[in-house]
Order: structure tokens, then C-alpha cells, then sequence
């Protein structure tokens, strides 16, 4: 029974979900403020269940030696090292959809206020004073909104502008022209949204780069009188351009709630006159923690349970329905992947994966997630498909990814070709009803070849002699032949053999059979057939 770690505070009803799902759970919510008790607990767990608090470190990751997922309740995944997660193969999970209409509120909530000046009004009001004049505000209606980053939660602060009769302008590279005619925006670049925009909200992940998007040359391109909001990540506003900015008037106010260092106790930007700033409230209601609660409980255990991946950040996603059916064709992937990583002793260059006929529908990400982990275990034995993509970009290898409809006999097949500096290797195969993993072709050589745990693959001139020259040489040295698949491109031409056998090939055997002058190559393969 796979096992679970809770080191922040989760609701009982995602912890019961894993109990329900046969996943064994210990909830230890103080855990994750406990970096040396937890560095000790991690290595009896599958999978790590945070929020915030816990810092999933290189060091923690390292000591996980077990450990398969970690989800993080909510969006942001700042405390996790992903790259270390990813090399060590363990998939990194968000919730992306449970706080998003929450956040998107927040988001409306601090353009109101800042608009409206509401905070200060409202402190005013309780000591006594009566500022009417003080407080003059500016309308919604009609202004200009520029969305940054239109996607979950951008899309939702997009309607909801369109809704209050706002023209709302949105920059995103990934955002299409007909999503932007669907949600009522017109799409614009970054630059055009400073010009315009009478308030500017911001709702992109921070990365290298969105980082400091909002800075003093950004704001000195924008309209006079600019109100900018951020509920999405400190950091992709410059604090102390955006202090400049207000104290010259340039920017007229800002709704903060994320900083650039949290928890925020001290910021210039406290005390400012109209700045709004809520200590990082835009995923904190009840009905939000709660959902990305439940969410991530639902997703590690469909994982850890069933192999269904959803909301990976370092791994493509399968649902849990296309699960059963796609199992068989990953494994022919990773086996296709493992053939040719044990043949090839260069450094590979090139990696091309077709995918024909059905295949083709598939998931073809997971494929060739796991076609890569199969070509590079041979090399590193502890690769899996969260960590092969990233060791083959970081090895240089230039990934292609072909689809085409039915071309053959096959409903579908995958075929794999591998370029190095002197030669290229092409292998395919599919499966059958049984769901077991077919050669169905190797160095072009058409043939219906079970994958077997030893085998032996010789390539050679098609001439009589060959089989009684492998029977006779494994028979002399006790190396017993339990089946044997052959193949030629013509006769006369190109041939392979591929031999089953019962235990590894011995390496003085092996040496023999190179040795003869009949024979061009021969490789030793081991394939995991278990599952």
C-alpha cells in the first residue's frame, strides 16, 4: 500500500481521500516547519503532500528515497526544487484550477479599493474624521484593463473587467486570437497594454522572464494616473521602481498582496497613500482551501493507485481513463527506447519518434517521455520518464516527433530512429490484443518478435551457416536457446537473428561470437518484462 506524508495543514475530508482510495496517510502538519525531523521521516513515503510552509529542498529530495509525487495544494510551487525533483524522477503536482476564481475576486476586490481609496477612507472614517473631499475616486466603468497573462486566472479578472463594462486589453503569447474574441478582450503586445491601460493586473507565474516586468522603464511608458494590482507573484513588480512611481504621481495607487520578500513585515510600500497591501489573501478562502485540498488528495492517489498524472509541472499528464489504455503502448515505447540504448555505444545526436495509425491519438508525450527514459537507462540506470526529457536536452540530443495516419497492416505502431556521428538505427514496434510490446521491424528487416528478459541481437550477411553457427557455439559453451526470431532485408542481403535465452549472454561467449568473421555485430539485451 503506497504511503503518504501530510506535513501542512490539510482539511480531514482530503486526508479521508486518501484513506478511501487505499493510499495509507500520516497527517503531521507541524512536520513541515521541521526541517531535520522531516529530512529524517521523508524516505518511508511515496508521496508528500504540502502547502506553503514545507520547503521541498535539493537536500530533502535527496533523502526521499522512495518518494514518487509531491502535490502542492494550491498554484505555486516556489517551494519545491523542481530540477532536483525532476532528476531524481519525482513528479511535482499543483491544483492550478482549485483557487482561481477566488484569486481572480482578490483581484477585483484591490481594484476597487484602490479606485475607491476604500482602506484609507474606511481607517479615516473609524477615528472620527469625516474626509469627504479627501477621498475622490475614480470610476470602473469605461476604464481600460490590461490583463498580463490571460490564462486560469487571468481569463476569470478578463470577464469579470468585461463584465463591469471595462474595455479589457490582454498580453499573453499563448493566448489565441479566437480565445481572446471568446472572452470579449482584444489582444495586444506588453507594450501596448502600458500605454493604454488605466489599471493593470497582473497574473503570470514568475519566472526569468516576467521577473521585474514591472519596472521603472515599463512604468514610465504607461498612462499618467496607472493603477497596477498584483495577486500573482512578488517579484514581477520592481518594489522600489513602483515606490518611485507613486511618489511621483505617475502610478496613482496599487493593490498589493504579494511582495518580493514574504512573509512582508517591513515594504516601502507600507503607509503609502492609496497602496492597498493584503498579507498574500488571494487563494485564502474557506472554499478555496478546501477544494485545492480535496484536489490534490484526489490527484496523488489516482498516481500512486491507478498512474494517472494530472496538474504535473515536470511530467505530461494522463488521466485516469486513458490510463489502462495507454500502460501497454509505454511500455512499448520504453522497451523500443531500451533497444537501441543498448546497441548504440555513441553519443546519440538525433532521436526521432513516428507515431502511426492509432498511436498517433495517444498521449504521444507520456511516449515519448518514455521512449527517452529507455534509450538513456542503459547509461543511467535510475532515469524514468520525469527525468529522461531533461537529460536528453541537457545531452544536446535534437528530439522530432513525427504523426501520420494508418499506413500499414498495423492499426498503429511507434517507431523509433536514432541518428549518431557514423550510422543510424531504426526500430518499431507495436501491440497486439494481449497488450504485450512486438518488434515489428529492426534496421529496416520486417518481422513479429515477442520481447523477451535475455536476449541476444546479431546482425550479419544473409548466408547459409549463420544458425548453425550460433546454435553450435551456444550449445559447446552450455548457453541454452529457449526461442529464436530471424529476419533479411533480400536474400543474399542484410540479416538479423534475435535469440531468447534463460540467463545473461556470458561476455567469453559473447567475445567468441564476435570473433568470427561471419558474424557483423552481437548484443546482449535485458529488458524488464515484469510489468
Amino acid at each position: 500500500m503506497p504511503r503518504v506524508l501530510v506535513s501542512d495543514k490539510l482539511s480531514p475530508t482530503a486526508v479521508q481521500i486518501f484513506k478511501d482510495r487505499g493510499v495509507e496517510v500520516d497527517y503531521l502538519p507541524e512536520l513541515g516547519k521541521d526541517k531535520e525531523a522531516l529530512l529524517a521521516a521523508i524516505g518511508q513515503y511515496d508521496g508528500l503532500a504540502i502547502r506553503s510552509a514545507t520547503k521541498v529542498t535539493e537536500k530533502l529530495i535527496a533523502a526521499a528515497d522512495n518518494l514518487k509525487v509531491v502535490g502542492r495544494a494550491g498554484i505555486g510551487v516556489d517551494n519545491v526544487d523542481i530540477p532536483a525533483a525532476s532528476r531524481r524522477g519525482i513528479i511535482v503536482m499543483n491544483t492550478p484550477f482549485g483557487n482561481s476564481i477566488t484569486t481572480a475576486e482578490h483581484a477585483v476586490a484591490l481594484m476597487f479599493a484602490v479606485a475607491r481609496q476604500i482602506p484609507e477612507a474606511n481607517a479615516s472614517t473609524h477615528a472620527g474624521k469625516w474626509e469627504k473631499n479627501r477621498f475622490m475616486g475614480v470610476e470602473i466603468t469605461g476604464k481600460t484593463l490590461g490583463v498580463i497573462g490571460c490564462g486560469n486566472i487571468g481569463s476569470i479578472v478578463a470577464m469579470r473587467g468585461v463584465g463591469l463594462k471595462m474595455h479589457v486589453v490582454a498580453f499573453d503569447p499563448f493566448l489565441s486570437e479566437a480565445r481572446a474574441s471568446e472572452l470579449g478582450v482584444e489582444k495586444v503586445e506588453l507594450e501596448e497594454l502600458f500605454a493604454r491601460a488605466d489599471f493593470i493586473s497582473l497574473h503570470t507565474p514568475l519566472t526569468d522572464r516576467t521577473r521585474n516586468i514591472i519596472s521603472a522603464e515599463a512604468i514610465a511608458t504607461m498612462k499618467d494616473g496607472v493603477r497596477i494590482i498584483n495577486c500573482a507573484r512578488g517579484g514581477l513588480i520592481d518594489e522600489k521602481a513602483l515606490v518611485a512611481g507613486l511618489k511621483s504621481g505617475k502610478v496613482a495607487g496599487a493593490g498589493i498582496d504579494v511582495f518580493e520578500v514574504e512573509p512582508a513585515t517591513e515594504n516601502e510600500l507600507f503607509d503609502m497613500p492609496n497602496v492597498v497591501c493584503t498579507p498574500h489573501l488571494g487563494a485564502s478562502t474557506s472554499e478555496a482551501q478546501e477544494n485545492v485540498a480535496i484536489q490534490i488528495a484526489e490527484q496523488m492517489s489516482d498516481y500512486l493507485v491507478k498512474g494517472a498524472v494530472s496538474n504535473a509541472i515536470n511530467m505530461p499528464s494522463i488521466t485516469a481513463e486513458e490510463a489502462p489504455r495507454l500502460k501497454p503502448f509505454i511500455k512499448l515505447a520504453e522497451v523500443l527506447g531500451t533497444f537501441v540504448g543498448q546497441v548504440t555505444e555513441e553519443a546519440m545526436q538525433e532521436v526521432e519518434i513516428l507515431f502511426d495509425g492509432a498511436t498517433a491519438a495517444m498521449n504521444t508525450r507520456a511516449l515519448v517521455s518514455a521512449t527517452l527514459a529507455g534509450l538513456i537507462r542503459p547509461q543511467v540506470a535510475d532515469v524514468n520518464m520525469v527525468s529522461a526529457p531533461i537529460m536528453a536536452k541537457e545531452r544536446g540530443i535534437i528530439l522530432s516527433e513525427v504523426k501520420r495516419d494508418k499506413s500499414g497492416v498495423f492499426d498503429g505502431y511507434i517507431r523509433l530512429t536514432v541518428k549518431t556521428a557514423n550510422r543510424t538505427r531504426t526500430i518499431a514496434g507495436t501491440c497486439f490484443s494481449d497488450g504485450k510490446p512486438r518488434f515489428i521491424q529492426i534496421k529496416g528487416i520486417n518481422l513479429d518478435a515477442e520481447v523477451g528478459e535475455h536476449m541476444l541481437y546479431t546482425t550479419n550477411p544473409d548466408a547459409p551457416g549463420i544458425i548453425g553457427l550460433l546454435g553450435s557455439i551456444c550449445g559447446k559453451n552450455d548457453v541454452n536457446i529457449a526461442n529464436f526470431q530471424l529476419g533479411r532485408n533480400r536474400p543474399g542481403g542484410d540479416a538479423i537473428a534475435l535469440l531468447y535465452l534463460d540467463a545473461p549472454f556470458p561476455p567469453d561467449v559473447l567475445e567468441e561470437l564476435r570473433a568470427n568473421p561471419k558474424i557483423d555485430s552481437a548484443k546482449p539485451l535485458r529488458f524488464d518484462i515484469g510489468n
